[in-house]
């Protein structure tokens, strides 16, 4: 009989008394094979032992930030299906059961909870805006398989998690993970979810314009690393574009004149030609690095079994038994073969007695 494919469920909290407690139950109530685990984030309420009251096994991690969080359950968590979900009781847990069935089902390496509002204070002010922007921003530098980059609320396989690096701190990780799906190509399909406001006594810890500012601040730097033949040819081209500015007139006044007038400017545009060029040069070695870490990613990633692959193991078929020999009566006398009951016939009986 093959084994069941195992699942677990982190749920990052800091200071989510109000609502850790309800999450916990929908999650145990959607997925009661699962082995749900509240990490807890330097919490100054009651928020481990609500917890650890609905069912939830605790860890702790001091470092603030989900990113921290999220870099720790993946080096301590080991299962074929992970999710993850905010503490807050914003997402619909209830949906939990659809998503892990249909990371098995496809097999996906990600399935994304994509929020869809249900309430006016679901999001606040900006958000949504901000939300779109950065998405788009992602979309255009790395492909366009997301629609709601920044969700907390996904199922990730096996291999999506030991393959994943983790290195943000806070809530850029969502991007770091989309950006990891996107560029390595794998497996994703997103299901629509239901987002509503936090229940009464639970706060935000988003901010709206300096987390904003952090997650634009990793899509630029993702592009650098990911796409650095990209960002150096735009880099690049501007320089060289100045310097084309600068020396044009310069090359003109000398075939008019013979004479280099202004050579201050002109050495101002042979510079920013061969930075120009450096900066170019510079790209293709960098894309030249990228492309063999991309290499070494991918080969981790299958190092690992595809999704479903626990699911569908069945045991090896028995072989076919051997051919059993059936006993073939001959009579006395009849054929060219060895007589009856001679050594080599097949039946073995004794000859009568008294007979030739």
């Amino acid at each position: 009989m093959s084994p069941s494919p195992t699942i677990a469920c982190v749920v990052p909290c800091h200071n989510e008394e109000a609502a850790v407690g309800k999450v916990v139950r929908d999650l145990r109530a959607a997925l009661p094979e699962a082995d749900v685990y509240v990490y807890d984030n330097n919490s100054t309420d009651r928020t481990a032992e609500v917890a650890r009251e609905a069912g939830a096994i605790i860890r702790e991690e001091p470092r603030k930030g989900k990113g921290n969080v999220i870099r720790r359950a993946f080096a301590d968590v080991d299962a074929d299906a992970l999710l993850i979900i905010d503490g807050d009781d914003t997402y619909d847990a209830s949906r939990a059961r659809e998503m892990v069935d249909l990371l098995f089902r496809g097999p996906y390496d990600q399935v994304l909870g994509a929020r869809r509002g249900t309430t006016g204070s679901a999001y606040r002010a900006g958000h949504s805006f901000g939300n779109r922007l950065l998405t788009g921003a992602v979309r255009v530098l790395f492909g366009n398989d997301v629609t709601d980059m920044l969700s907390g609320y996904r199922v990730l396989s096996r291999r999506f998690v030991k393959s994943f690096p983790a290195l943000s701190r806070e809530f850029e990780i969502e991007t770091e993970m989309t950006v990891h799906a996107l560029n390595l190509r794998l497996p994703t399909t997103e299901v629509s979810v239901d987002y509503r406001g936090r229940p009464a006594g639970s706060e935000s810890k988003l901010r709206t314009y300096r987390d904003g500012r952090r997650i634009l601040g990793v899509i630029l730097n993702l592009a650098r690393r990911e796409r650095p033949s990209l960002v150096h040819a735009l880099v690049a081209g501007l320089l060289a574009m100045a310097a084309v500015v600068l020396g044009v007139p310069v090359i003109v006044e000398f075939l008019r004149t013979g004479t280099v007038p202004r050579f201050p400017t002109a050495i101002l545009a042979a510079a920013l030609m061969i930075i120009a060029t450096l900066v170019l040069l510079v790209g293709y070695i960098l894309a030249s690095v990228m492309h063999l870490r991309q290499e070494h990613s991918r080969l981790v990633h299958l190092a690992y079994p595809a999704p479903a692959a626990s699911a569908r193991r069945r045991p090896a078929p028995a072989p076919p038994p051997l051919p059993v020999p059936v006993p073939v009566s001959r009579a006395a006398g009849e054929g060219s073969g060895p007589a009856a009951g001679a050594p080599g016939s097949v039946t073995g009986r004794p000859r009568p007695s008294g007979t030739a």
